[in-house]
């Protein structure tokens, strides 16, 4: 049984399911409308008042998900989090209510997890585009069946939408005008690359889609389906009603009526410009999404895996060498003992990832790796574990003071040791399989190591590259010691 929560900037919501045959079988619904994106101040900090109703949400979350028996959960934070300047004074209070880590996603992976969940429940034969109006921004995925053909997240959303165009709740024809103009600006420079042959049906995922679509069927308005003629007929309505709070329509929640006339701006600008004559809302999106993901995880189908070997392959980098290097440095780790596997797979792939910047030069090519890392559209992972695997392979050669930081925590440190020998042995060639029994090292206040002599007396390089560890790891004051055994 699997837990998604969705930190979205309107509403938290959770799922918790498990997954039967191909459909993922829902349990557990909980919606909580805090607006977060609301909370944002003229800084871009989240306010006080915001984070403790952000908090106190999380901790009744938190209650619901310690009554199930859970294999695995995610907490994704969107597009509020992604932006609040204060984001990391925020987070640590919310992971203890939560009781689980928080993955800031990209907008990019929003978008495929989006897809991914609405995939899963329509035929898999069928091109379709796929949008998904939030709170804080955008999301517009063009694909085939279960596969991503291209993925976009645009910096608009019925918060920001609702606040510059229709401010302290006023709804007219001027302002409508011009949040669809806003909205169709945001989307005109990267709509002809949606290939309208690719695609057959468009979909809205959001709460913002279904609103709009149960609005339209329950009001009897335009032709009861959510197309232009319908939208028109429902802006109308909106235009009369005058204000916000003054908002009458059958099956419209009052928390759902302060951020309609945005979303609707948005919907029709978005369909204007991807040349969309009728969207149908649909049950089902970024929580589904990740379920279907940490089901997929827990099969060995992580997709994280082959995000970093597409990585590979596109920039050509030498796949036997990655390979080589990530085993080492696997079998490193396992020998510094370290409290947990919290690094484990981040260290793989960052060793797999750790010569991806020759392909930009081989003078500090590391640090052209890491920025690629921490920056780059990995689908499947989080800004979180970019940033880790992007500080691993910084640190794989030379000094230690631009992460020393981070070697605070005793895994990290031990992981980062692993990395640097693992690149060491690579490069000069060891066979560590055939002589793993001789090897020896610890990490604790000081550094450890047993080599055979062997080693040193057939690969002189290695003696050399020992001296400078030494002095890598002395500057940062921890003891580095090399022992030789026969």
């Amino acid at each position: 049984m699997f837990a998604a929560v969705d930190l979205g900037s309107n509403s938290f919501r959770l799922h918790i399911g498990y997954q039967e045959g191909e459909t993922m079988r829902i349990v557990k619904t909980a919606r909580d409308p805090v607006r977060l994106g609301a909370g944002l101040d003229s800084k871009g900090n989240l306010t006080p008042a915001a984070m403790q109703a952000a908090i106190a949400s999380l901790a009744r979350f938190q209650s619901i998900l310690s009554s199930y028996p859970l294999s695995a959960a995610r907490v994704v934070a969107t597009n509020t989090i992604r932006i609040a300047k204060n984001a990391a004074q925020f987070l640590p209070a919310a992971e203890a209510a939560i009781g689980y880590p928080i993955e800031i996603i990209s907008g990019e992976e929003e978008g495929r997890l989006i897809y991914m969940g609405v995939a899963t429940t329509l035929p898999h034969d069928e091109g379709r585009l796929v949008i998904d109006i939030g709170g804080g921004s955008t999301e517009v995925i063009l694909g085939h069946g279960m596969e991503i053909l291209k993925v976009e997240s645009f910096s608009i959303g019925t918060v920001p939408q609702n606040a510059g165009f229709f401010g302290n709740g006023v709804i007219d024809a001027d302002a409508f005008e011009a949040a669809i103009l806003s909205a169709r600006s945001r989307f005109e420079d990267v709509a002809p690359e949606y290939d309208r042959s690719a695609w057959t049906q468009a979909y809205g995922s959001s709460g913002t889609a279904r609103a709009i679509g149960d609005a339209i069927a329950r009001n009897n308005l335009g032709d009861g389906m959510v197309s232009f003629k319908s939208l028109e007929a429902l802006k109308r309505r909106l235009i009369q009603f005058g204000h916000a709070d003054n908002i009458d329509l059958a099956g419209m929640k009052a928390d759902r009526a302060t951020s309609i006339a945005g979303g609707v701006a948005i919907l029709i600008g978005a369909m204007h410009e991807f040349g969309i004559k009728v969207v149908q809302p649909v049950e089902a999106g970024l929580r589904l999404g990740v379920l279907r993901d940490l089901q997929l995880r827990a099969t060995q189908r992580d997709r994280r895996e082959e995000s970093v070997r597409e990585f590979l392959r596109r920039f050509r980098v030498d796949e036997k060498r990655a390979d080589r290097t990530a085993h080492i440095a696997a079998a490193m780790l396992t020998l510094l003992k370290p409290a947990d596997d919290a690094h484990d797979r981040l260290l793989r792939w960052g060793a797999l990832l750790h010569e991806i910047g020759l392909i930009v030069s081989h003078s500090g090519f590391h640090k052209h790796a890491a920025y690629m890392i921490e920056n780059a559209d990995l689908p499947g992972f989080t800004t979180r574990e970019q940033r880790v695997m992007s500080r691993l392979v910084l640190a794989q050669k030379g000094n230690l003071r631009k992460v020393v930081d981070n070697l605070s925590d005793a895994g990290f440190a031990k992981a980062v040791l692993a990395l640097r020998l693992a690149a060491m042995f690579m490069h000069a060639r060891l066979d560590v399989d055939a002589d793993a029994a001789a090897i020896r090292i610890k990490m604790k206040n000081s550094i450890e190591l047993e080599l055979p002599r062997t080693w040193v007396r057939d690969h002189p390089t290695v003696a050399y590259w020992i001296e400078k560890e030494k002095e890598a790891w002395g500057e940062i004051g921890i003891d580095f010691r090399l022992r030789l055994s026969n």
